[in-house]
């Protein structure tokens, strides 16, 4: 209950219009509607939903049944059939290939080593047909370094409250996002706490062109700004857009 409350909180008050910034991304960089594509960390589906409404046929791939099931009421609700894939990005194997990946939201930086990511990005490979992309995110160090230490947001209704505190991680470029919600059950006349932290680790560009270089994509653009500026030393999310 305690996760299925989280996927409907996160979903509820995550940004809509980053969806739409990284819908417009992926139709710049994948003109061609043409192939499938497979949506690493799909989360609830909703960016899923717009590429399916957008013409592209898409697959989701989540490790959270609480967030694929919320995946698969936006896709009815919205009247798109998208296949959604319990699974983990570091295993693929289960999976066919595809013309192009995506994972966004830094999904990537969830995972608690460069070994990892590399092992991520070495899958993403071997799904992918020999021309096809492979589109994704990251927070740079900037934003762990930088803007992420101190960094508080509240929210607050009738029936809910959210609290997120993020802080410095205790390796190099990381944060923790100490996350907590307040529920009002009517039946207790009070609030239920529930709590959740969360660990992200990034890493300098070179470390990750070294592991994607590794991985088999040799070609690999960088820019910022969901595609559209060159990056810089503010730059607070680099975009991938890489090729075998």
């Amino acid at each position: 209950m305690i996760y299925q409350t989280f996927a409907e909180l996160y979903d509820e008050l995550f940004d809509p219009a980053m969806y739409q910034q990284w819908l417009d991304f992926v139709r710049r960089q994948l003109p061609n509607q043409d192939g499938e594509v497979l949506e690493l960390a799909c989360g609830t589906g909703r960016l899923a939903v717009l590429l399916a409404q957008s013409g592209y046929h898409v697959t989701g791939l989540d490790l959270s049944d609480n967030m694929l099931a919320l995946a698969q009421q936006h896709a009815e609700e919205a009247d798109v059939a998208i296949p959604l894939v319990e699974g983990n990005m570091l295993d693929l194997s289960e999976i066919g290939t595809f013309s192009a990946v995506t994972c966004f939201a830094d999904s990537f930086c969830y995972l608690p080593d460069i070994d990892q990511v590399q092992q991520a990005f070495s899958e993403v490979a071997k799904h992918l047909t020999a021309d096809g992309k492979f589109l994704f995110d990251v927070i740079t160090p900037h934003q762990t370094d930088d803007i992420y230490p101190g960094y508080m947001y509240n929210y607050r209704d009738d029936e809910r409250a959210f609290m997120w505190t993020s802080y410095a991680g205790e390796t190099p470029h990381s944060a923790e996002h100490d996350l907590t919600f307040f529920i009002w059950n009517a039946d207790k006349q009070g609030f239920d706490e529930v709590s959740e932290l969360h660990q992200e680790q990034t890493y300098d560009l070179a470390t990750y062109q070294q592991a994607l270089a590794a991985a088999g994509f040799s070609r690999v653009t960088v820019t910022a700004d969901f595609g559209q500026q060159a990056p810089d030393e503010q730059t607070t999310r680099w975009f991938f857009d890489c090729q075998k």
